[in-house]
């Protein structure tokens, strides 16, 4: 052990018992790990109490960090019997001022008023989204309804690009999800199914469950994750970059041309992304059938129009269309409510995910009561 090392030793005086600091207390001694083990096991092996003299006269060094350091050993309070220079009496001072001044105020009690005055303004938040949404959607309305009248005016080049970034290049990561989800779900239904010899019935299962629910809902939540998080940064750093203010002033509506192209490409291609999706999961569902229970992919194929009724595929279209437009438009939402800072940009991307697979569960549970008749 060096000079420099910090280090403390115990001596007995007539006044009791005493501890000697030695070395250099600093910032760079103090990081070392293995001087800063043997310092700690020293002061926890030191006596509590005020009965300890302490003895700082022979310390060739003492900054902030070592005085800091004895002043919670002390437990923030003087010791009755301390040796120490002025210049180091000064040190603690100031460290024994500022950690006073530094204590965390202390918990304000729990108040129904204010509780209740939270949920106010959660509320009202709530109210002046739905209330842009629904503004939104207005204006949607009318901007088809413009399109309509005057097509060959209408975006369609951004309606053709977001087709294609939007659908096209969704086409594998979806096709390899709904394949292992497949996949997955057919050998999980044959470990129960065999216990019944009802192995065929697994057709049945894998074309209910995955045309009329899983397909269309799995393609809109990995949708959401990906095109809707898009929008919502595209034109959140549109706003940063104000970008939307010289649109304004261009007199370019944003909803004409940021809005609806948006929601038509992604209202389009999402029930082709669905067919896409489920026939991939079916796939993977006809294979690990065929491997783990020997059903043949012939059967299969053979037996799945008639397990399914074809109202199942329509319902599941109209669904996808809905999830679509839904995407696009909370997409939108967030991204034209982004502030000008980077900080609120990532906040309004993890909503605008967080709220369209909120709303695609939601809107999937609607549609499984209002037509819990049809195709079954």
């Amino acid at each position: 052990m060096t000079d420099h090392a910090p280090r403390i030793v115990r001596t007995d005086t007539p006044q009791g018992p005493c501890a000697q600091l030695h070395g250099r207390w600093g910032a760079a001694e103090l990081g070392s790990r293995a001087q800063w083990r043997v310092l700690s096991d020293q002061l926890r092996d030191l006596p509590a109490g005020a009965a300890l003299a302490w003895d700082l006269r022979e310390l060739r060094w003492l900054d902030h960090v070592g005085a800091q350091l004895l002043w919670n050993q002390w437990q923030h309070d003087w010791p009755a019997q301390l040796a120490c220079t002025d210049a180091q009496r000064a040190m603690l001072a100031r460290v024994a001022e500022f950690t006073a001044t530094a204590q965390p105020p202390a918990p304000e009690p729990w108040r129904l008023g204010q509780q209740v005055d939270h949920l106010g303004v959660l509320v009202l938040h709530a109210v002046d989204h739905a209330r842009h949404m629904l503004e939104m959607v207005g204006r949607l309305v009318l901007d088809l309804a413009r399109l309509v009248r005057a097509p060959r005016r209408g975006p369609w080049r951004d309606v053709s690009g977001h087709l294609y970034r939007m659908g096209a290049t969704a086409l594998p990561i979806t096709a390899l999800v709904g394949f292992l989800i497949g996949v997955v779900l057919a050998y999980l239904m044959s470990l129960q199914l065999r216990q019944f010899g009802a192995e065929s019935f697994i057709v049945n299962i894998l074309g209910i469950s995955l045309i009329r629910e899983l397909g269309p809902m799995l393609a809109a939540i990995l949708v959401a994750g990906r095109s809707g998080s898009a929008i919502t940064a595209q034109i959140g750093v549109m706003r940063v970059t104000e970008e939307l203010d010289a649109m304004r002033v261009m007199g370019i509506p944003h909803g004409f041309r940021l809005v609806m192209p948006r929601t038509i490409a992604l209202a389009l291609a999402m029930p082709l992304i669905s067919v896409w999706t489920t026939l991939a999961a079916l796939a993977g569902g006809m294979l690990a059938a065929d491997i783990s229970m020997g059903i043949s992919p012939a059967y299969f194929v053979q037996a799945l129009p008639a397990a399914v009724k074809i109202g199942n595929l329509g319902l599941a279209m109209a669904k996808s269309v809905v999830f679509g437009a839904f995407i696009a438009l909370i997409g939108c939402h967030w991204g034209l409510r982004v502030k000008p800072n980077t900080q609120s940009l990532g906040e309004g991307t993890t909503a605008s995910v967080v709220t369209s697979i909120t709303m695609v569960i939601i809107v999937d549970a609607l549609f499984a009561v209002a037509f819990k008749n049809i195709g079954i």
